[in-house]
């Protein structure tokens, strides 16, 4: 994977968010979270960078950091697909141009995890791409608010879970305090697709089972197409989605400056 793969970022950021009200703006190490993960974006190498939002004080956070560019999208999209959507209208991108999702809440995405999904996208041939990194310990497989990710052998996604899948049966009936082998994954709520797709994305009716695990991404599995998970090549800290992980985020930003002291 030596050649340069050329890519956009679109970044969905909405300001209303139900655990986190204003999540956008909420500042980390004194910088709002959407320029954080904008610079992230940038840092990647991104031909383009896009924030697709519905608010204009979000706008108006990023209009100091020179190269992202901001689409004032519908406030009405039910899901961040939606609004990347119409961000690519509004961009004018070609059918195959390849987009990176970047999700509005992930203010220490890698760079070279970012230029990865745009990878494995143009190396898998796949409709779709996304990163997982394996679970290092129980509480975490068994916390329904981290989605798991089983693969094929060509490492396309079998299937998406809030339960802890694949189930060891006989280790579990044991103990379900701690993990044996290298068996799970943890999805990163990254994704890689061409313009075109991303459209037709969109347009596909929820399918049942992205309902019943309010995954997104299995609507994609249920219309029978195939979704790419690599293995992120650096750390992918989680997202910002509480109060909690905003005090976390704070603390990981602190250890890190004492690292580099």
């Amino acid at each position: 994977m030596s050649q340069s793969v050329d890519f956009v970022v679109a970044i969905p950021a909405r300001y209303a968010a139900s655990r986190l009200p204003g999540k956008p703006l909420r500042l980390i190490g004194g910088t709002p979270l959407v320029l954080r993960v904008a610079e992230r974006a940038l840092q990647a190498g991104a031909r383009e960078v896009w924030v697709a939002t519905d608010d204009t004080r979000i706008a108006d956070a990023l209009a100091g950091l020179s190269g992202v560019r901001v689409a004032m999208t519908a406030s009405d999209h039910a899901s961040g697909t939606d609004r990347l959507a119409e961000c690519a209208q509004q961009a004018g991108w070609s059918e195959d141009i390849l987009v990176v999702n970047l999700q509005g809440d992930e203010p220490f995405a890698p760079a070279e995890g970012i230029r990865a999904v745009a990878e494995a996208l143009v190396y898998s041939g796949a409709h779709m791409a996304t990163l997982a990194t394996p679970v290092e310990d129980a509480q975490t497989l068994f916390d329904p608010n981290v989605v798991k990710v089983v693969r094929q052998q060509n490492l396309d996604a079998l299937y998406f879970s809030r339960a802890p899948i694949p189930w060891h049966r006989d280790a579990f009936a044991r103990s379900r305090d701690s993990l044996s082998g290298p068996h799970w994954l943890r999805h990163i709520g990254i994704y890689a697709y061409r313009a075109g797709f991303l459209r037709q994305f969109a347009a596909l009716p929820p399918g049942t089972l992205e309902q019943l695990e309010s995954l997104e991404q299995l609507r994609v599995l249920e219309a029978g197409y195939r979704l790419s998970v690599a293995l992120s090549p650096a750390a992918f800290p989680p997202g910002i989605d509480t109060p909690e992980d905003l005090e976390r985020a704070e603390a990981w930003l602190v250890a890190q400056g004492r690292a580099q002291a």
